[in-house]
This record gives C-alpha cells, structure tokens and sequence, in this order.
C-alpha cells in the first residue's frame, strides 16, 4: 500500500530572538531605575532643605523628557529611563553644589558708640555744657535723669570705684548706682535731678533708708542731689547713717577727686 508524501510547511524566517540584547537592555534598564533613585534620593534630601529647589527640579526633568520626546524616531523605555534619570541626577548635583557653596561673607559693621560716660570713654558728661567759672564741670541740670545717674556712675569711676553700675529704673528700690570704694566699702547711691525749688524731703530719705542697708546691703549709703535737703531730711540721714550731698557739695567733688563723699561714711578710710 503507498502512502501520499506530505508536505510540510517552510518555517517563516521572522526576527531572531537575540537573547544578547535583550540582556543588554535589562541591564540598561536596570542602571538608568537605580540612577533614578540615587537622583530621587538626593532630590529628596534638597527638598527638604529648599522646597523651592524640588520644584525647580522637576521643570527641569520635565522639560528634559519633553525636549527628546520630539525627536522623529522613537526612543525606547530604557532610552527614557536613562536619560530622565540622567537630567534629574543633573539638576540635583547643581542645586547641591549651590547649597553647599559658601555664604557671603557680611560686610563689616562699624562699631558702636559708647553708651555711658563711664567704662569705656565718656559720653554725656563730657558732651555737656559746663558750669560756669567751674571747669570741667559739667552743669547738671542740662542732663536728664539718667544722664545724670550715669553722670555720677562716671565720677565714682574717675575716684578710683570698682565695679560700677547703674541700676536705676522700675524696681530699682532707692538704688541708681552701686559699686565698690577704692577700700573694698559697698556703695549704694541715690541720685535725685531735682531743680533749686525742689527740695530733697524726709519722706525721700525714709524710703531710702528702708531698703539702702537691707536690701542693697549698703557699707556706705549716699544721696546725692542737683538741689538741697529739708531740714527734716537732714535730720533723718544724721540718724541712719545716710550721706547727703547737696548741690554745692556734688559741685566739689566733681572738682575735685580728693572730695570723696563716702569717705564721711567710712571714717576717712577712703579718703
């Protein structure tokens, strides 16, 4: 018995499975995924430093993608993936290199003025007029009241005081200057800038004497004025131990440094 022969069918010579650039484009695909991140990490990391660089960013990345996505021929993911990933990595090291580029040094500022006549260089005492037929004697009644706390900070300074400052203010409690005499005594000074026709009372000098010794822990307590002292108030310092200079004895000692005033309160040991 004969068999008819069968034809068989020519196998079709389509494209070759190329298992060579199928690797070649996993691993380019892989490079340009792990590029990708290395930029989003980066991209991160200058986010949260500067959220207007994340936004600068991503123009960029976008714009980049854009640009090559209107060339004629067609690019393949791995092409795309590459080179997005090379745009962000781009953009993400210029904006680190200009965070870490160094700040502008500031330009130097002028120094400051000095703020008291004492410490470092006079300021009020000598800008102001002096007393007439007294010289280098600044007159008094020309300043304010803090100028002339600082006024009195100033002499003590110039008669050889350690530690001077003027505490004077809201809840001073009787103290505008304190320091230390050249004898190691504890000064405690009230200063009142009070005109010729107002007068240092007694009510002044209890409220003074209530806290000088107390609470400022005074070794010599003094008030000096621009004015004078009542009567009474002399009475009452003589019975505290408080020391008044009155206008005409603020004007001696500003004179002369000899006329130390708290040397009356320490028995001539700073005299």
């Amino acid at each position: 018995m004969t068999m008819s022969e069968r034809r068989t069918r020519p196998l079709s010579r389509g494209r070759r499975f190329d298992l060579r650039a199928t690797a070649m484009s996993f691993a380019l695909i892989a490079a340009a995924l792990i590029a990708a991140g290395l930029a989003v990490r980066a991209l991160a990391g200058v986010v949260q430093r500067r959220p207007v660089w994340g936004v600068v960013l991503l123009c960029v990345a976008v714009a980049a993608v854009l640009a090559h996505g209107r060339r004629r021929r067609r690019l393949s993911a791995a092409r795309i993936a590459r080179r997005a990933g090379e745009a962000l990595e781009q953009a993400t090291t210029t904006a680190l290199d200009a965070l870490d580029a160094p700040a502008p040094a500031p330009a130097p500022s002028a120094p400051a003025a000095p703020t008291g006549p004492y410490g470092e260089g006079a300021l009020h005492t000598a800008d102001a007029p002096g007393v007439p037929g007294v010289p280098g004697v600044p007159d008094y009644d020309a300043l304010s009241p803090e100028e002339f706390e600082e006024a009195i900070a100033a002499l003590c300074v110039r008669d050889g005081c350690s530690d001077v400052r003027v505490v004077g203010g809201a809840g001073d409690l009787g103290a505008d200057v304190v320091g230390l005499s050249p004898g190691g005594h504890r000064l405690v000074i009230q200063c009142k800038r009070y005109g010729d026709d107002n007068k240092v009372g007694s009510q002044d000098l209890q409220r003074f004497g209530g806290t000088c010794f107390t609470v400022h822990e005074a070794d010599v307590a003094l008030v000096v004025t621009t004015s004078d002292f009542t009567a009474p108030a002399r009475e009452y310092a003589e019975q505290c131990g408080i020391t008044c200079v009155d206008r005409g004895g603020l004007l001696a000692w500003s004179a002369d440094p000899a006329r130390r005033p708290w040397a009356a309160g320490t028995g001539g040991a700073d005299a």
